[in-house]
């Protein structure tokens, strides 16, 4: 009689040599309903022609993953086949993901491209104008690369008085995206940035695909401030370049595309400051001429004459209003007079000194023998000094 297996054994039997027998294996096919779970990790079916099997990608590990898989993309994967007893399912658990070739992200670029196009992303009237004169430049790109370097030494020579911002971000590879798209977000929290310029040098498509990323495209068409492109060579052309205000074909023509050429400024003013200063001495002799022939004309003259014999009746008004004004000051003076002699006649002072007194009692001048208190102490003042009397002593 053959062995009768129990459901779990059997299921632990397959499960043993299936994950013993496809570990560390590559798998090729299209992806089918993709589906990126809050939980971070990623569900998929890889399928060809004839077969499908359901793949799983952890959170962590779909970290290393450059781009955003999409329904249909032809990817290969590498992982092991694992068996989810339960359900007596198996799946492929995966731990890498590249595109099957760059025939895949022409693919996916297109099709981002016509689904941003159709949302109206790239249309010109949300295009925002570069300012001429920028204060201050916000660089998102990597620190140390080349391109950064360029664009420091274009922003020295050609307008040393800006002063610029970076945001270090990663340019390429796993999670780079998302870095680029935080780095213009940070910079759009700040109130001082007149621009922003997006960029890293050349590369590969594959090098250059975070800048084909969707979360990229929202985050430029999404700044409050002009954004600046700079991807890669002049033959080069991403999502960024489409969605953003002007698109420069390497990270130092977009510094040029920001910032003014001070020897152009300077001849700007010399030229300028030249002809102005022509235009003006012009203007000076031609209007001196008008005015002279405008002076020298009858029309002219007539107004003077009317106004020389305004100007005498007005002298002569002057002349009686100020004589008036002093025939007056006299009689005040005379009046101003008499009446300080009034007051010098009736200074007590000088009563004092003729041999008179006054008598004063509890701090007041008693004026009538009435009021006069016998019980209280009198105080005499003469010219010369006060004398106190008690009449009790």
């Amino acid at each position: 009689m053959s062995h009768t297996f129990s459901v779990s054994e059997i299921t632990g039997s397959i499960k043993q040599l299936l994950e013993e027998s496809f570990e560390g294996i590559n798998v090729v096919g299209e992806i089918s309903n993709f589906k990126a779970h809050i939980s971070g990790h990623w569900y998929f079916t890889l399928k060809d022609a004839n077969a499908q099997i359901n793949c799983t990608m952890w959170r962590g590990i779909n970290n290393y993953v450059f781009f955003t898989p999409q329904d249909g993309m032809k990817i290969i994967v590498t992982g092991r086949i694992s068996v989810y007893a339960p359900r007596g399912t198996y799946q492929l658990d995966v731990r890498s993901m590249k595109p099957a070739g760059e025939g895949e992200l022409q693919a996916a670029f297109e099709k981002l491209k016509r689904d941003l196009a159709g949302e109206g992303l790239f249309d010109e009237e949300h295009k925002k104008s570069i300012p001429k004169y920028p204060q201050k430049i916000g660089i998102v790109t990597a620190i140390g690369g080349a391109a950064l370097r360029d664009m420091l030494n274009i922003a020295a020579r050609r307008f040393p008085l800006v002063e610029i911002l970076i945001a270090p971000v990663k340019v390429q590879g796993d999670g780079a995206a998302a870095e680029i798209a935080k780095g213009i977000e940070r910079l759009n929290m700040l109130n001082d940035i007149d621009v922003i310029i997006v960029g890293r040098g050349g590369g590969s498509l594959e090098d250059l695909w975070a800048f084909n990323e969707e979360i990229v495209a929202r985050s430029i068409f999404a700044s409050r401030i002009p954004v600046i492109s700079g991807v890669g060579h002049e033959i080069d052309f991403t999502i960024a370049d489409f969605v953003s205000d002007l698109r420069a074909p390497t990270p130092s023509a977009a510094m040029e595309l920001a910032t003014p050429d001070k020897d152009e400024l300077f001849a700007f003013i010399d030229e300028f400051s030249y002809n102005s200063t022509s235009e003006i001495m012009e203007n000076i002799h031609r209007h001196n001429r008008n005015i002279s022939q405008i002076i020298n004309s009858y029309g002219f003259r007539n107004p003077q004459n009317i106004i020389k014999s305004r100007a005498q009746l007005l002298d002569n008004l002057t002349y009686r209003i100020q004589t008036s004004a002093e025939n007056k000051l006299v009689f005040e003076k005379n009046r101003v007079g008499l009446l300080s002699k009034s007051i010098d006649a009736n200074n007590v002072n000088k009563i004092l000194r003729k041999g008179f007194t006054l008598i004063k009692q509890d701090d007041r001048y008693i004026k009538r023998a009435k009021e006069l208190n016998d019980s209280l102490p009198i105080r005499i003042k003469f010219f010369d000094n006060e004398v106190d009397v008690n009449k009790n002593e």
